[in-house]
């Protein structure tokens, strides 16, 4: 009998060697001539415990990890073949305490199917929710999204289902949907690992919205750092349409929609929606001004969905369980399941989804583990690197979109990254500040001078010269900045500035009295 294992080939796993690990199973296998196939999946997100190696036994996968090519010969004779005992066994992943406590929907698939293969997505629950996409048509389509309460996952949180209704209702003789995959943010990567591990859920999102707002062509843009999910993406894409999921008459339906994969130049800015749409049209990424929105128009100025990667492969899963079951999960206005990424100096870092309204303490002490170094936690960025720093006094903070905005942080993509008592926020203020002056596009002045004049200011408080003075400019600065930029690059450099001085100031040279007197 084949001995079925299964060997990750998502980007973190192939970085820790899950290529030489897999080539080692081979060799030991045909070595003591065990008839074996393995099984190339994406990751679970334990990225801790990468490469994460399984093997099908009567009593379900059992995982063993972190395995290096160097472990595979002792893991054999040991019994890896049967799942026997060895100081890496895991047991079964799902069973492990990390993904025992998540709500998995997006990530239900990745790790476990083969992501090139349609079967497995289909075995699944794979194309349930185009199905009855098909079946309900445009309007209800969008009506079932509206119910579920699904808001973009990228960042600003805007309802999807009025965006799509927006763009159903413009008229024009041609529309587009379009994926944003640049995932720039730091201590991000839940869309790389779908594009990786689930390719085909995002082509089945995109699908589904492309027959909701009447668009024939689809776009997934992503960053040319990411070449292994470019494959991914293409393959499945040439598999979907092979499989008629793609194309003229998708499904034997009346509609008819495509898509392609378009590769950036990892200009952070092109995050940005306008930017990101210069770029797919050949250009400089630049931030246009609004109105008029992209949903009237977007690519090559026709009507234009822009989605989030985590937003768009909600959507099939809001299709075939119906949008309450999608709505039942969550707090307040942020509905579904977010998937968290902890990273930095973290024990156990990784792809943690949940339910919003988590506790962001849970995620960093309790799932998290605390830090890797073992010293006390001194912060969190949360939502990039424009992301406000969160200190361990305001870790009772539920993931809520209105419970961050109202301490004056953001979410954003889902990206937490902790830091210990060593980090000197002045520091990372400062790199705030050089982060935005090296991506600004340099359309807007606040965001093109008020960052250089940002790290000048900030190089003037480090060397503690006429501290209440700067701080005060400082803070005037951040003020400007906020309001008067015109993307959310300029617009939200200010939230580390100032979180990281209104939190620690010490690190700053000035107590909490005189940094009031600034403010």
């Amino acid at each position: 009998m084949t001995i079925r294992l299964y060997v990750p080939k998502d980007a973190c796993a192939i970085a820790c060697g899950a290529d030489e690990v897999a080539a080692a199973i081979e060799a030991a296998a045909l070595k003591r001539r065990v008839p074996v196939e393995i099984v190339r999946t994406g990751s679970r997100g334990m990225l801790w415990l990468e490469p994460l190696v399984e093997v099908g036994t009567a009593e379900g996968r059992i995982g063993y990890g972190p395995v290096s090519a160097d472990d595979v010969e002792a893991l054999v004779e040991a019994g890896l073949f049967e799942g026997g005992a060895h100081e890496l066994r895991i047991g079964r992943p799902e069973d492990h305490p990390f993904m025992a406590r998540q709500t998995r929907l997006t990530f239900a698939r990745c790790g476990i199917v083969d992501p090139a293969s349609y079967s497995d997505y289909c075995a699944m629950g794979g194309y349930k929710g185009l199905e009855r996409a098909l079946a309900l048509g445009p309007v209800e389509i969008i009506e079932e999204v509206r119910k579920s309460g699904l808001r973009g996952r990228g960042g600003a949180g805007f309802p999807t289902a009025i965006k799509w209704k927006t763009v159903a209702d413009a008229k024009a003789d041609r529309k587009y949907i379009v994926c944003n995959a640049d995932e720039g943010d730091s201590g991000t990567f839940a869309d790389r690992m779908i594009m990786e591990g689930d390719p085909f859920q995002l082509i089945e999102g995109m699908t589904i919205a492309g027959i909701a707002v009447g668009a024939t062509k689809g776009f997934v843009y992503t960053r040319s750092e990411y070449p292994h999910a470019i494959w991914a993406m293409q393959k499945a894409i040439d598999i979907a349409r092979a499989h008629g999921m793609l194309g003229v008459n998708i499904a034997g339906s009346q509609y008819s929609f495509d898509m392609e994969v378009r590769m950036g130049a990892g200009a952070y800015v092109c995050g940005e929606e306008t930017a990101l749409l210069d770029s797919l049209e050949g250009g400089r990424g630049t931030v246009r001004a609004k109105p008029p929105l992209p949903a009237h128009k977007g690519l090559f100025q026709k009507p234009t969905v822009i989605n989030n990667v985590l937003s768009l492969v909600a959507v099939p899963h809001i299709l075939a369980d119906g949008a309450q079951k999608y709505a039942d999960f969550g707090m307040g206005r942020s509905r579904g399941t977010m998937p968290i990424q902890i990273a930095g100096n973290v024990k156990h870092g990784g792809l943690f989804e949940t339910a919003f309204g988590i506790p962001l303490g849970e995620l960093i002490n309790d799932i998290g583990g605390g830090t890797a170094s073992g010293r006390p936690v001194k912060a969190a960025q949360v939502g990039g690197p424009l992301g406000a720093y969160v200190p361990p006094w305001q870790f009772d903070l539920p993931f809520d979109y209105e419970a961050f905005a109202a301490k004056d942080a953001l979410i954003g993509h889902g990206g937490i990254v902790v830091f210990d008592e060593t980090a000197d926020m002045a520091k990372m203020a400062r790199f705030a500040m050089e982060f935005c002056a090296a991506e600004s596009c340099g359309k807007c002045t606040p965001c093109r001078i008020g960052s250089t004049r940002g790290m000048e200011l900030m190089d003037r408080i480090m060397r503690r010269e006429r501290l209440d003075a700067n701080i005060a400019v400082l803070t005037d600065l951040c003020h400007t900045m906020k309001l008067g930029s015109l993307c959310a690059l300029g617009g939200f450099t200010p939230y580390p500035v100032m979180s990281a001085l209104t939190h620690f100031p010490e690190d700053f040279g000035v107590t909490p009295r005189k940094l009031e007197a600034a403010e």
